[in-house]
């Protein structure tokens, strides 16, 4: 007949117990075996000693304001990049015989340790930085440190190798610190060089192209068009004054025509018609001045010009009117008796007529060439003014261009001014570094030396170990009682036999069974305190000694 589960009668705690106490030494020998393996094997491994040292950075003496570093500020980073420089296989493998570390084991140590003595100096290593905490209002913020952790097997040991690690921190990082600095500074030295190349060779670009379109230039542009103008203002003074000259040509034409009619016909009244003209046109030429002066300066050329004709004209007419007073006297001393005499004056006389003829006649040449010098000053000035105006027309294409030269001009100066900034500031900052005035590693806690192992390497085995034997000494007592069905008690019965139990047979004990028992109580008892006292002391000394 099948038993049901839910009618087994092992359930309560009273079973469990009964059943560990029948199978207590199934439970305490391995419990113990198993310990005392763990605890020899512990004490086989070398306890840990861990020498802890903390490292502050302090900032730089002079104010950031004055000198940026020109490094890497992040703490946390740059531990990391020494923290690997200090940990490369060189360095270590000059520690490890400096110091004799790692020796090679023999024995059951060989098992779980490490060949490689690099790799084991490395595993015994730790690098922290410390977590910085919230600054509390009104205080300072707590100095930024990080903690070197090693470990050894004896205290000296750990602190003399702690030491060492802590004195190569310090000088890797001023090591560090100056080389990356003056890194910085080198590079951008180059680059600064090679802007200065690319720079100069926009600069080149642009003053060939200046000298190129010199005259054109959008910087010209204003002088062009004031020297435009001034020209534009000489072509029109010019003009009004060959216009004069033409004038004054046609006039002194006029007035010779005249002459020359008054030379045919000596003693007619028609010799002072050119009188008449003269002062007739000096009554319009004054009308003409009085004109202009109410509407421009004295300066203006139309002024310039009427003064000029009227001065010529004035000075024409007085020797006209000397001429023929001088004519009309010799007219009147001659006498009838004197003929010869009469003759020879008027000889005498005919030179002194002819003096304003040949003056007109000079003016008339010295006007003609005032007229070719006119027209030549007028086409030189049309000629400067076509080719100012052809720059003024060219400058909107010129400035274009210009532009894009320009473009990379800027652009390659403002590179330029930037990187000879950022060389300035480096160049400070790395002075600063070598004078060991920025940045620097400071030795907060120096290494300990530890009393006591860091971790208890021989206690924990030794209580891995009892744990492991408990736990096995549960399986096999468990083991044993379900694989072993023995009735023991009336309910063990309960779903094996349907019938009830209506007799039961006390145990019938025999002579001297009484005395037995007690001895085999009192053996056990002292066995089992004797094993919990050795477990006890074992462990207490593994904590202690490690």
């Amino acid at each position: 007949m099948a038993i049901d589960p839910q009618d087994d009668p092992l359930k309560g705690i009273e079973d469990y117990w009964a059943i560990a106490k029948r199978r207590r030494w199934w439970i305490f020998l391995p419990a113990f075996l198993c310990w005392t393996i763990g605890w020899g094997v512990g004490r086989l491994v070398p306890a840990g000693y861990k020498s802890e040292a903390v490292i502050g950075i302090e900032q730089q003496e002079v104010p950031e304001q004055y000198v940026v570093p020109n490094v890497n500020s992040d703490l946390e980073s740059h531990i990391q990049t020494m923290t690997q420089q200090i940990l490369s296989r060189p360095r270590l493998q000059s520690t490890i015989d400096r110091f004799h570390l790692y020796p090679p084991s023999h024995g059951l140590s060989s098992l779980w340790e490490i060949g490689d003595p690099v790799e084991r100096m490395r595993k015994d290593i730790k690098v922290e930085v410390v977590e910085v905490e919230k600054p509390t209002p009104g205080r300072p913020n707590p100095p930024t440190a990080f903690k070197i952790n090693y470990t050894a097997e004896s205290p000296g040991l750990a602190q003399q190798v702690n030491q060492e690690l802590t004195t190569l921190f310090i000088d890797e990082n001023l090591k560090s610190q100056q080389q990356l600095s003056q890194s910085t500074t080198d590079f951008i030295s180059s680059e600064l060089a090679n802007a200065r190349v690319k720079l100069d060779q926009q600069e080149a670009k642009v003053r060939d192209f200046k000298a190129r379109h010199f005259g054109d230039l959008p910087s010209q542009v204003q002088a062009n068009v004031q020297i435009l103008s001034g020209l534009q203002g000489q072509l029109q003074s010019v003009q009004v004054a060959l216009d004069s000259a033409r004038q004054q040509e046609l006039y002194l034409e006029s007035i010779q025509q005249q002459y020359n009619s008054a030379e045919q016909g000596k003693n007619s009244p028609d010799s002072l018609v050119s009188i008449d003209t003269l002062n007739k046109d000096l009554e319009d030429m004054q009308l003409r001045l009085a004109d202009a002066r109410s509407k421009y300066t004295e300066d203006y050329p139309d002024i310039v010009s009427l003064k000029n004709k009227i001065a010529k004209t004035e000075a024409m007419k007085k020797q006209m009117e000397e001429a023929n007073s001088s004519r009309n006297r010799k007219k009147s001393d001659k006498s009838p008796d004197d003929l010869t005499d009469s003759t020879a004056a008027t000889e005498q006389s005919q030179p002194g007529a002819l003096t304003p003829i040949m003056q007109i006649r000079s003016q008339i040449k010295s006007n003609q060439l005032q007229i070719k010098n006119f027209q030549k000053r007028e086409k030189d000035l049309e000629l400067e003014i076509s080719k100012y105006q052809a720059r003024l027309n060219l400058t909107p294409a010129t400035e274009q261009e210009l532009s894009d030269v320009s473009r990379g001009y800027e652009e390659s100066k403002a590179n330029y001014d930037s990187l000879l900034k950022k060389q300035n500031q480096s160049q400070l900052a790395t002075s600063l570094e070598q004078r060991q005035q920025g940045g620097q590693f400071s030795i907060l806690d120096p290494p300990s030396s530890p009393d006591k192992p860091a971790i208890p390497i021989a206690l924990m085995v030794s209580l891995g170990g009892l744990a492991l034997g408990i736990m096995v000494g549960f399986g096999v007592a468990m083991f044993m009682e379900f694989s072993n069905v023995v009735v023991r008690q009336e309910k063990d019965l309960v779903g094996i036999v349907p019938a009830r139990v209506l007799v039961g047979i006390p145990h019938l004990g025999l002579p001297g069974e009484q005395r037995y028992r007690v001895l085999r109580r009192w053996i056990e008892i002292g066995a089992v305190v004797t094993m919990i006292v050795l477990i006890l002391v074992g462990n207490l000394y593994a904590f202690y000694k490690g």
